[in-house]
């Protein structure tokens, strides 16, 4: 039985990559993609999403954008990395495929509700505002969703401030709806996605596909790899997004633990904060955990053979 997930997401090089593995591996139902504004601003990302759904021949799959800005701060992007488009150094098609004209809330919660409860899987790939506008505007979804496998946040790794990361940093106060809501959740944070290297031998093996979706993917790396190196001192870029999703596809492709996580909203220091207790004992009734341990091989195993079947 395949998987039903929901992308939620903000194209970007990673973002990108997911979107690829969810559309090319056959263990996913990919109802929808929906967009939110944090690696670019909400034009640009859904342009984006528009572009490589064009790209890789995915037509039959809704894209609606979503929340332009976090529910309280101003916006603030992250240009250092995905450059100026959200997707620099790479060539993207005219978009042909037609943006819904829905709001991505709205689509989000009309899809959970149309399914039959714990069937659909929310994968947020960027920050949390949509899926938090969701939660507050109908709640019946939360009992309903089967589980949130989002890609953020991190219990020793951050990259957004000392303690932060970017995609909670962006929006914390969504951050906090989403970990605190009721549903169970996965985080597929920066302690796990930092072993998801992009090294020169996968690199290799993606070039060696010989394919127009395998050559725009070197060409995004490549861009990454340089950004990664310049912005903070990876020799080899960390691809974040597609964990997650992978994460869905395969649970074993990496290794989860159960601790209590929450979001930490008034440090001067610390806010953004993914703050995880690993102390023991963990409570009877935690509902979130987080991911620990990367099966190099089998995820970008799972990547390659999505990039395989894409053509």
């Amino acid at each position: 039985m395949t998987k039903k997930i929901i992308l939620d997401c903000d194209p970007g090089h990673d973002d990108a990559v997911a979107m690829m593995l969810a559309h090319g591996n056959p263990e996913i139902d990919l109802l929808a993609v929906t967009t939110v504004a944090a690696n670019q601003t909400l034009t640009k990302v859904t342009r984006n999403a528009l572009a490589v759904a064009t790209m890789i021949g995915m037509h039959d799959v809704p894209i609606a954008a979503g929340c332009s800005r976090p529910l309280i701060e101003e916006i603030k992007v992250a240009a250092d990395i995905h450059g100026e488009s959200g997707l620099d150094g790479v060539v993207l098609p005219k978009p042909t495929v037609e943006l819904e004209k829905i709001h991505a809330v709205d689509l989000i919660i009309d899809l959970i509700m149309s399914h039959p409860a714990k069937t659909i899987t929310l994968v947020p790939t960027g920050a949390l505002t949509n899926i938090a506008m969701a939660a507050r505007k109908e709640p019946q979804i939360i009992d309903r969703v089967k589980e949130v496998v989002l890609m953020g946040g991190g219990y020793h790794e951050a990259n957004a401030s000392a303690v932060a990361e970017f995609n909670i940093k962006f929006d914390p106060e969504a951050a906090k709806i989403v970990f605190n809501a009721g549903w169970q959740v996965t985080m597929v944070g920066l302690d796990l996605t930092h072993q998801a290297l992009a090294t020169p031998d996968i690199v290799s093996e993606i070039k060696a596909i010989h394919t127009e979706t395998s050559a725009f993917v070197v060409d995004l790396l490549a861009f990454f790899r340089d950004m990664y190196k310049k912005g903070q001192n990876f020799d080899a870029p960390p691809v974040h997004d597609p964990c997650a999703v992978a994460y869905v596809i395969d649970p074993t492709v990496m290794t989860t633990k159960k601790v209590p996580v929450d979001i930490e909203l008034n440090g001067t220091l610390t806010r953004g904060m993914t703050v995880a207790d690993f102390s023991y004992p963990i409570p009877e009734d935690c509902q979130t955990s987080v991911a620990v341990k990367l099966d190099h091989a089998k995820f970008w195993g799972l990547v390659e053979d999505a990039l395989r079947t894409i053509g």
